[in-house]
């Protein structure tokens, strides 16, 4: 169900202290680093599963709802559509529309708040012939 999730930070290096610590028990590892975000997954698995990032929106420091977002995975780029088209007619605000990222050749996605304002995505990863 879900592709990855994301947690807000204001200090990405207190952020390291804690979840290279708390992770380790649990068989995950740090795959990314840089000065906004980690990125961990599983120690047998190349494929990052939780982000801990500096929100996207700068100008608010990270709370429950600026830098968290659950992203889920999609078996299509239709069901990405599906999602937002759903998402927004039944009580959600459109936080970015379908489309190609650049966060890899085929990362089709979409962005929108629930009703309650925290972020949502959907994703697929799939390459179109």
């Amino acid at each position: 169900m879900f592709l990855y999730l994301t947690q807000g930070t204001n200090d990405v290096a207190r952020a390291k202290i804690f979840y290279d610590a708390a992770l380790a028990p649990l068989g995950f590892v740090l795959r990314y680093e840089d000065a906004a975000e980690l990125g961990y997954g599983a120690a047998d698995d190349s494929r990052i599963a939780l982000w801990i990032t500096t929100p996207f929106d700068a100008s608010s420091p990270a709370s429950h709802g600026n830098g968290a977002m659950i992203a889920f995975r999609a078996p299509s780029r239709a069901a990405v559509a599906d999602f937002h088209a759903a998402g927004c007619a039944h009580g959600g605000i459109d936080d970015g529309a379908p489309g190609l990222r650049p966060y890899g050749p085929n990362f089709y996605a979409c962005y929108l708040r629930d009703p309650d304002g925290n972020k949502l995505s959907a994703v697929c990863e799939a390459a179109v012939p």
